[in-house]
């Protein structure tokens, strides 16, 4: 889980983490649970595919209220 962040800038993990935890409060998740660490990595491949910031909470509740 944490690899993934490894090829994240400094920015880019403060954004992917903030959104993860924002996901994971108001889904009433603890991160580290199997659904906190798909969103991590979920977050941080919309993240290298170029997706908007301010956009990465909104997809990645998307993406993950399908599942």
């Amino acid at each position: 889980m944490l690899l993934s962040l490894i090829s994240l800038n400094d920015d880019e993990i403060a954004i992917v983490t903030n959104a993860v935890r924002q996901w994971c409060c108001e889904k009433k998740r603890d991160i580290d649970s199997v659904e906190g660490r798909r969103a991590i990595t979920i977050a941080v491949d919309f993240i290298q595919m170029n997706t908007e910031h301010d956009k990465l909470f909104a997809e990645l509740s998307k993406q993950l209220d399908h599942r």
